[in-house]
């Protein structure tokens, strides 16, 4: 070895095992690794170059402290030279934490025991030109292997995150005070400033993922544009790039001379081309572009269309055409549209806030290994005002409501993503489903709508069930079709239906628990058949042993209404919940971080708390653990358009293990060749979903009302919180109000998010 390595720290060092060179261009292996040697030792390990003897040379980058090791082997040298020169690196300083940009290199780097091991895909290598056959069998290996996984986009999450129980999407970000600098008018570099104007430019790698027809094209129908190509050219020959005297193609450059070249362009490209090399990739152009403020004309890469839709700054164009017509609008603007929204979005896409969240997730995986890792601060170095615990519906509601005031807030959920029990994706055959069974939302509150409407447009929605009885299928909640079919009888109207079920009834004196109101109400023979092996199902318990609230919430109909629900407003979110979440967190002053426990954070940094997890579990099981029933859901892809003729058929029966199956495509109204089921089996035992009521857990539960009511800087609220059943509106609801309590002072708030286009409710 030659070269000098910087001293170390007392954290863990990084071995970063890179396709990319450190002195190409600066992207996102660069940006986090350059932050990690803040405060240990970074070894970014390059792809080793043929032709000399065995050797391996290190330097250190004077801008950023990390440790550049390039291996130089002999041609003809086999992987045994390059485990030879790890294994001396280690010896030298430690095994630490492995952190992986290709799957290539983990064949001679397997045999360390690493602290942690980190795969970051920040593209799909094995589509791209000249790539290894094998890149799609090596990185099977290295996921497995892995104890934490990051994707550098939506789109590589979707398609990669069947395949890692601990996957985090992690978009890249913005370094944008440096090019911000752009705005303040720097001298036009000296290749560049002999070029006439208009000048459109684009910097980055040159190689199969641009649209070189698309820059000819452009070329060809407006000689009087300039087009600037800033970057270094691979994988594709000189004869391929298109030349035209308005066409300049001016070389790689250093990443501080970019602001320079921006500064004095008047659109900024994104030309890329639209092919497996470009399926999955997440540029980081248009967030540096935005900073510089310059408009941004880009084809329609699917992760261009989901991250910036809506922001008019960011032009996207599907044809040659239409890419000619969008870079004529944006150069007619005197200045950027949505600008706010652009600052907004900026604010939230910093490098710094990406590094911390995927530095604690990396601790935790260490942590997870038995190490004694020193930890990584979980919490930004920019302490928030609030800390909010739990980024379901009463989470996020605070958090967003405590933000648009003006405070910062930092949101941690142990989950690995945000959204609480509402969260929605894509399963592997692309259908949208709801991971922990149907949330479908329906409220009475004017307020409650216009709040959430704020961060989602709706599809009209009215949720059907029916119930498998004695061989058929009946509408649920009981109405005058059900008593029709299952007594073959004909009721005329709802006086007739009404003095049917007077005739089943069986009233009781005192109405105390479920069973009591439903045999009152419907007598025992509809209580046997549509409510008592439901209910011993869900509860796990007699009906005989609940409050007659569970019972209650499903109501007993003499008309022919066959929705389940009657409340005014009815209506799904229209891209999903999680995507309604994301909105709602969208605000500069909201960090959000998942798969980080309440525990791991330290408290006393934060003016205030927000707690909805499990009252008891805060103050450790004090009194013992509060009852909660919970659910194991089964879910099925089928190679059928439909399944069910309505959303969800419950199943009464004693008999059947599972309670109901719903079909998901009903709720979101998505069109797909394939539909997908999910089945809920009742247990005792896993995540709390239902607080079991009657008096023995009212009463446990009033023992630690008190411990939270005298819990000075925690505010306790939601399901779990609260220890009640409540429906989504009636925890976001519950929300609104605790903000209007703790933030008096804020009434009508503005906030400050990024580039959502939020329309005004469907009528449904």
């Amino acid at each position: 070895m030659d070269g000098s390595v910087r001293a170390g720290t007392d954290a863990l060092p990084i071995y970063c095992f890179s396709h990319l060179r450190w002195g190409g261009v600066f992207q996102r292996p660069q940006h986090l690794m350059s932050r990690f040697a803040r405060a240990r030792d970074v070894f970014f390990i390059e792809e080793p170059v043929h032709g000399e003897e065995a050797r391996l040379h290190m330097h250190a980058c004077p801008r950023t402290g990390v440790t550049v090791c390039t291996p130089h082997l002999p041609h003809g040298a086999g992987e045994a030279a390059l485990t030879a020169m790890l294994d001396a690196l280690l010896a030298d300083k430690g095994p630490g934490i492995a952190w992986y940009y290709t799957p290539a290199t983990r064949s001679w780097s397997a045999h360390v025991q690493w602290k942690a091991l980190a795969y970051d895909i920040m593209d799909e290598l094995s589509a791209f030109r000249f790539a290894r056959t094998d890149l799609p069998e090596l990185e099977r290996r290295l996921i497995a292997e892995a104890d934490v996984v990051f994707t550098g986009g939506r789109s590589l999450f979707e398609a990669k995150k069947h395949l890692h129980g601990n996957i985090h999407c992690f978009p890249s970000g913005v370094d944008r005070a440096h090019f911000a600098q752009a705005l303040a008018g720097l001298p036009d570099p000296a290749d560049q400033h002999p070029i006439a104007r208009p000048r459109l430019g684009y910097f980055g790698v040159i190689d199969e993922r641009l649209d070189l027809d698309l820059l000819r094209a452009i070329a060809e129908a407006k000689p009087d544009w300039q087009v600037v190509m800033v970057g270094p050219v691979v994988k594709v020959s000189e004869e391929e790039l298109p030349k035209a005297a308005n066409i300049h193609w001016l070389g790689g450059r250093d990443y501080k001379e970019l602001p320079g070249f921006l500064a004095n362009w008047d659109v900024a490209l994104m030309p890329f081309a639209l092919n497996e090399a470009t399926r999955f990739i997440s540029p980081t152009k248009a967030p540096e572009y935005l900073a510089g403020g310059k408009p941004v004309v880009s084809t329609p890469v699917a992760d261009v269309v989901s991250r910036y839709e809506g922001l008019e700054a960011v032009q996207v164009a599907g044809s040659a055409e239409a890419f000619v017509a969008a870079c004529e609008r944006a150069l007619r603007w005197e200045k950027l549209p949505d600008q706010a929204k652009v600052d907004a979005m900026l604010e939230a896409m910093s490098w710094d806030g990406i590094h911390a969240a995927m530095a604690a997730l990396v601790h935790r995986a260490a942590a997870r290994k038995g190490t004694a890792a020193p930890a990584l601060r979980v919490v930004p170095s920019k302490a928030a005002d609030y800390l909010v615990v739990g980024a379901g519906f009463a989470g996020s509601v605070m958090a967003e409501r405590i933000a648009s005031a003006g405070h910062r807030v930092l949101v941690v959920d142990r989950r690995q993503h945000i959204a609480g029990n509402a969260y929605d994706h894509h399963d592997a055959a692309g259908v949208l489903i709801h991971r922990f069974g149907p949330h479908i939302f329906h409220t009475n509150s004017d307020e409650v709508l216009a709040y959430l409407s704020r961060f989602t447009q709706w599809r009209p929605y009215e949720h059907r069930v029916l119930a498998e009885v004695e061989g058929q299928m009946l509408p649920m909640p009981i109405n005058r079709t059900t008593l029709e079919k299952l007594f073959n009888v004909t009721l005329a109207d709802e006086a007739a239906a009404q003095q049917f079920l007077d005739g089943l009834a069986e009233p009781a004196g005192e109405i105390r628990t479920a069973k009591d109101f439903v045999i009152s109400a419907v007598g025992k023979r509809l209580y046997e058949l549509f409510f008592e092996g439901y209910t011993r199902k869900q509860w796990g318990l007699d009906p005989s042993e609940l409050d007659k609230s569970v019972t209650a919430r499903v109501p007993t109909r003499t008309s022919l209404d066959d929705r389940y629900f009657t409340d005014k407003h009815q209506c799904m979110p229209l891209h999903g919940f999680t995507r309604m979440f994301e909105n709602m967190l969208d605000h500069r002053n909201i960090t959000a971080m998942v798969g980080v426990d309440f525990n791991e954070v330290p408290r006393g940094e934060f003016g205030h708390v927000i707690y909805t997890g499990p009252v008891d579990a805060y103050f450790g099981h004090r009194y013992g653990a509060l009852p909660y029933r919970s659910l194991r859901f089964e879910h099925e892809t089928v190679d059928q358009e439909w399944v069910q003729p309505v959303a969800t058929v419950n199943q009464p029966s004693a008999a059947v293990p599972f309670t109901r199956t719903t079909e998901f495509k009903h709720l979101t109204g998505q069109q797909h060749r394939k539909s997908s089921l999910c089945r809920e089996f009742p247990t005792a035992e896993g995540e709390p979903y239902y607080p079991i009521p009657n008096p023995a857990n009212a009463a446990l539960f009033k023992k630690y009302e008190a411990l939270a009511d005298a819990e000075k800087g925690v505010t306790f609220l939601g399901r779990l919180g609260t220890y009640r059943y409540m429906n989504m509106d009636q925890v976001v609801g519950q929300a609104l109000a605790t903000a209007r309590r703790l933030l008096p002072a804020q009434q009508g708030g503005g906030s400050a998010r990024t580039a959502i286009q939020v329309a005004a409710p469907e009528k449904a």
